[in-house]
């Protein structure tokens, strides 16, 4: 039968196996940081910049900081529990407010810069607020 070192080894494995997920799942944090970074970008440029170059700009930007970001998520092994729901929760603020945005700042205040900060800074509130629980959670 088992005895109970065998138990002890499992328990000890199982306790290393949770300090290596918890170690390696900041990668979270790390993409939720800069996604908001990227806020502060693309925000003001679909709200200030017009015309058929400033769309392919920001097409390009968009498309480059997406896929880096999903690349870089794609590659990570270690996915806590909830995840999902969690980064729905957070892409879904983030959309919410992204089209409040766009849609204030073509419609309301248009070509204002001092509108363009706020609606960044709203932007990258709900991905700065994430990553910093996800900190908290993986530490």
């Amino acid at each position: 039968m088992y005895g109970a070192g065998d138990s002890m080894g499992a328990l000890e494995r199982a306790a290393a196996m949770e300090r290596a997920a918890r170690a390696r799942s900041g990668w979270y944090a790390r993409y939720l940081w800069v996604f908001a970074a990227g806020q502060s970008v693309l925000v003001p440029m679909a709200l200030l910049w017009h015309g058929f170059a400033a769309a392919l700009t920001f097409t390009l930007a968009t498309t480059v900081l997406v896929s880096g970001i999903s690349l870089y998520a794609a590659r990570q092994r270690i996915v806590r529990r909830g995840f999902g729901v969690r980064h729905g929760v957070l892409i879904g603020m983030w959309a919410a407010l992204y089209s409040a945005s766009i849609l204030f700042g073509q419609l309301v205040f248009v070509d204002s810069r001092t509108f363009a900060v706020v609606a960044a800074s709203a932007c990258a509130l709900p991905l700065v607020a994430g990553a910093v629980l996800e900190r908290r959670r993986s530490s």
